[in-house]
């Protein structure tokens, strides 16, 4: 970009009100993640997934006032290319001490974009890579703090790590967990504790990480040049008391808590890269888009995720091609083998069964996005207008394109351009990974498969669809609910069973002899279509018989509806001190 030799004032105050615009966006942000110690002090769990809930839609509030704004004041849709282009220096050089730059620039980016045709969209008049560095930026309070437990004794240094939180409510016995911890740490160890290095200390995020009815710790010990994260969860017990649950030293375990099946952390930071840059420091396979995605800052993410997608585009030559499975009625799913990740677009028409319309299918994915997820359906990242190489799309993945989704695409010689998007991790699909597992696997999937749907029961949600192929597989062996065009609230649905026939003959006919409303579910159907294989059925009815049964849904309501928050935990039950390490009256 060239700068220019004059500058308009118009362009200065057009870089000042997207600033302000960012910063109060910010403000509030932050103040909703301030809230969550509050009400984790006060066992007020609806308000912290109320206000997870409420917060998505805190960007786009202020990118529209901000775009409104511009319109109004500036006539923004009339301006020349030199003011826009003399606007992003002035609002470069207004980020030159920011705290929040990479931020500032994505919300600069929505705002333009919102305004001007994606002719537009390049470098001379957007970010499309960062202008300002991230680095070294100083945060109050610092991003982390140090501990030194050769000074001030291991217990003590701990019992510090714990009190510097600030709660009000009491521990139970923090004496007990904190044992506990050493005692796992040891175990984790096998006993080699390694020899003291003249740099031992623990550091560990300022902040907590709320979500549901947990906070976490995140920290790592640094020892020598070895480097040893950990996680810890803080609950509530019965009587109100706080107690330590345990304590994650696997860094694909502490991985999980940041999976994209589960809802977003509120966090209080001053500076987020500098939280960012620490949790890779823990995870590095985790990528920044993750980290900034589930951190609450799902906009920056999903601006990173891009950047990194175009960056493989230059360093592949694979194709996109249609994805492996049974072809969805509603979705049509492509991938690129060389990128971990599915895309889905929503069809023209849809399958004959299907009486859903467009608007339905967004408005199921919505609720998703605004839902907990308990660690059971998979996060989407919605983009519009998104430009593909032509050159690299299957003729069969062209030919699809064109015949279910023609008003989805615009197609020129070299591009072609989906107006809308849904991007997700990719799975195995469980009905896939059933035909190749060994009886071990086949058996560990069923398992997960039930608890998925239990999971998701106990947090209000209903799949609808409960078919194998709507569920995959993740690298760690989860299953995870993906396709929402079927998905209700338990509340929502009559569950029932199925009315004696009247007569033998009508019973023997397959003709239904009851009436059926819309909502209406009977859970001793779902034998029917999901348990043909004698080997899956044996295991699913040993595990989870009760999903057959009208009653188990009809108790998960009456809970859903008394407002009750069930306890949901990301890692194995197992792995709990009071299962680990009971005490006299806890088991």
């Amino acid at each position: 970009m060239q700068i220019p030799e004059s500058y308009n004032p118009v362009a200065r105050d057009i870089a000042q009100a997207m600033i302000d615009g960012f910063d109060k966006h910010y403000r509030l942000f932050r103040e909703c993640s301030q809230s969550a110690k509050t009400r984790f002090d006060e066992a007020d769990w609806q308000g912290i997934q109320k206000t997870i809930r409420d917060r998505i839609q805190f960007y786009d509030q202020r990118v529209r006032e901000t775009v409104a704004l511009l319109h109004r004041d500036f006539h923004a849709e009339l301006l020349d290319n030199e003011i826009w282009q003399q606007a992003k220096l002035y609002f470069i050089g207004l980020l030159c001490n920011h705290k929040r730059p990479e931020l500032a620039e994505t919300f600069f980016n929505s705002v333009f974009t919102r305004i001007l045709h994606r002719d537009y969209f390049n470098n001379d008049f957007i970010f499309l890579r960062p202008a300002i560095s991230t680095e070294y930026i100083e945060a109050t309070p610092p991003a982390y703090r140090s501990y030194y437990p050769a000074s001030q004794g291991l217990q003590p240094t701990l019992r510090q790590v714990v009190a510097d939180f600030g709660w009000t409510r009491p521990f139970a016995n923090l004496r007990r967990d904190l044992t506990r911890v050493l005692r796992a740490v040891n175990q984790y160890l096998e006993g080699r504790v390694p020899r003291r290095e003249a740099n031992l200390q623990i550091q560990v995020l300022s902040s907590a990480f709320y979500r549901n009815k947990t906070a976490y710790l995140f920290g790592k010990v640094i020892n020598g040049y070895a480097s040893y994260p950990f996680a810890v969860p803080v609950l509530h017990d019965a009587a109100g008391k706080l107690y330590l649950d345990t304590i994650l030293l696997e860094p694909w375990r502490i991985g999980v808590l940041f999976s994209f099946s589960h809802a977003h952390f509120l966090v209080d930071m001053d500076v987020p890269s500098a939280y960012v840059q620490f949790l890779r420091s823990m995870l590095p396979t985790k990528s920044k888009a993750e980290l900034y995605t589930m951190i609450g800052l799902q906009k920056q993410g999903k601006n990173i995720f891009y950047r990194d997608f175009i960056q493989h585009l230059q360093h592949s030559n694979d194709l996109f091609t249609i994805a492996p499975g049974i072809r969805g009625l509603v979705m049509l799913v492509f991938t690129l083998p060389s990128f971990p990740y599915v895309f889905k677009l929503i069809k023209d028409v849809f399958g004959a069964t299907k009486e859903l319309d467009r608007n339905t299918v967004r408005a199921k994915y919505w609720l998703v996005k605004r839902h907990d997820r308990v660690g059971r359906m998979a996060d989407t990242l919605e983009f519009s207008n998104v430009a593909f190489p032509k050159k690299r799309f299957t003729e069969e993945l062209l030919a699809e394109l064109r015949s279910l989704a023609p008003s989805m695409i615009e197609e020129s010689e070299h591009t072609i351009i989906i107006h809308h998007l849904y991007i997700e991790r990719r799975m195995k699909p469980l009905n896939l990974y059933l035909q190749t597992a060994t009886a071990e696997e086949r058996e560990q999937a069923i398992i997960e498969y039930g608890n998925a749907i239990k999971e998701l029961a106990t947090a209000n949600i209903f799949p609808g669809d409960m078919l194998f192929k709507n569920f995959g597989v993740t690298r760690y062996g989860r299953v995870i609910f993906y396709d929402y065009d079927e998905i209700e609230y338990m509340t929502d649905c009559q569950f029932r069973q199925i009315p004696p026939a009247p007569t033998p003959e009508m019973e023997m006919s397959g003709e239904v002899w009851y009436p059926v409303a819309r909502n209406d579910v009977f859970p001793e159907e779902f034998s029917t279509f999901l348990l043909a294989d004698p080997a899956v059925r044996q295991i699913f009815l040993r595990h989870h018989r009760e999903l057959l049964d009208p009653v188990f849904w009809q108790e998960k309501q009456r809970r859903v509806r008394e407002g009750n928050i069930e306890d949901f935990y990301p890692y194995p039950e197992s792995m709990r001190f009071v299962n680990r390490y009971p005490s006299r009256g806890e088991n």
